[in-house]
């Protein structure tokens, strides 16, 4: 008789195409409301205390080791000036931004803390060391051990906004990093292989500690139009570093390698995919994606998202729509239904209820 599997078992064994007893149900940011979306849910509901994840049975995934990937010590965050219903900060990352007080909205990115090679060292030798041993000094293990075995999750490291596109984006700006590919070549280099220097400084304490089951590697590097970066590009910058990630997670039986970022990722996938990464999401429909068409032309690949949140907003026939790519999804494996991103606040709860009830029955359907 198959032993019966733990939540985290059960995600990654149906990411990378073994046996499960069903599919995972609610994985994945797709499941997740915007706080405007969770506001609105709880009138709705007439819930003050609305847990969406509770309330509709959401199953268990992945649990983040307890460490420090960012600068240690952080910056502080602290409040330049009060603009009304603006406020200008400078927040955790050294970035300064203006933005909505609640919060509703994208922030404008004003300024970043690398603006130079000088910028860079000063930020290197005071921020990202990775033998800091405040990077893990506050964890507890055995009670992070005992949560990991209560909850029955997979354990993660890797985390938004960890990536070697992502990261340097919020060190420098998209222009400026874009710009220095080309007149800074070897600062950009140096940038990301110290960052997998100081990742896989963390990953290796924290595999001392637990098994990993999942590394995830948050870019967020493409647009409707494709990669901000090129593929030529994107390997000769970046995939040094992924090599270094996939060497590490052969050495210690890491299962899944991911990689988060939105728009059309039509380029990144194929090429990612030789340099060990084997499961992605979102894959945003307004984007051009379509992930039975992923399917069809990356049959190892785990697929996560994909379906389209525009959808809830018309109500049952569209949802109707997706629910039937779900099926043909989870038919095919290494699927987790979800939606292509965020839920906005035009979804009312009816409908996002309607949906994942349909798309759980399309879960225990296998």
């Amino acid at each position: 008789m198959q032993k019966t599997l733990t939540s985290g078992e059960r995600v990654v064994r149906c990411l990378i195409g073994e046996p499960v007893d069903h599919v995972p149900f609610g994985i994945g940011i797709g499941w997740a409301p915007w706080g405007e979306t969770l506001n609105r849910w709880r009138e709705e509901t007439g819930k003050p205390d609305l847990d969406v994840a509770q309330e509709l049975g959401f199953e268990a995934s992945f649990m983040g080791a307890p460490v420090q990937l960012g600068f240690c010590p952080a910056f502080e965050h602290q409040v330049v000036r009060d603009e009304g219903d603006l406020v200008v900060y400078r927040d955790s990352r050294g970035i300064l931004m203006r933005g909505r007080k609640d919060g509703g909205s994208i922030p404008e990115f004003m300024e970043y803390p690398v603006c130079s090679a000088t910028d860079w060292a000063r930020l290197k030798a005071s921020r990202l060391n990775p033998d800091d041993p405040a990077r893990w000094e506050g964890a507890d293990w055995p009670a992070f051990r005992q949560q990991i075995k209560s909850l029955g999750a997979a354990v993660q490291v890797g985390t938004f906004p960890y990536g070697f596109f992502g990261t340097p984006r919020d060190l420098m700006g998209v222009e400026e990093l874009s710009v220095g590919f080309y007149e800074s070549p070897e600062l950009i280099r140096e940038i990301i292989n110290h960052l997998a220097t100081v990742w896989l400084s963390v990953y290796d304490q924290v595999s001392r500690e637990v098994q990993i089951d999942h590394i995830h590697i948050w870019e967020d590097m493409s647009g409707r139009q494709g990669s901000l970066l090129s593929p030529a590009m994107t390997e000769e910058f970046m995939m040094p570093a992924y090599d270094r990630i996939a060497v590490f997670a052969r050495e210690h039986g890491v299962r899944l390698v991911s990689v988060d970022t939105d728009g059309d990722c039509s380029e990144l996938v194929p090429l990612m995919m030789k340099h060990g990464i084997n499961m992605f999401f979102p894959f945003e429909v307004q984007a051009g994606n379509d992930v039975r068409a992923y399917r069809r032309q990356y049959p190892e690949l785990g697929i996560v998202g994909g379906l389209d949140k525009r959808a809830l907003a018309e109500g049952p026939e569209a949802i109707d729509r997706e629910v039937a790519r779900a099926r043909d999804m989870v038919r095919d494996g290494r699927y987790l239904p979800a939606f292509d991103h965020l839920i906005p606040p035009d979804v009312s709860w009816v409908n996002f209820k309607y949906a994942a009830e349909k798309i759980r029955e399309v879960c225990h359907s296998v």
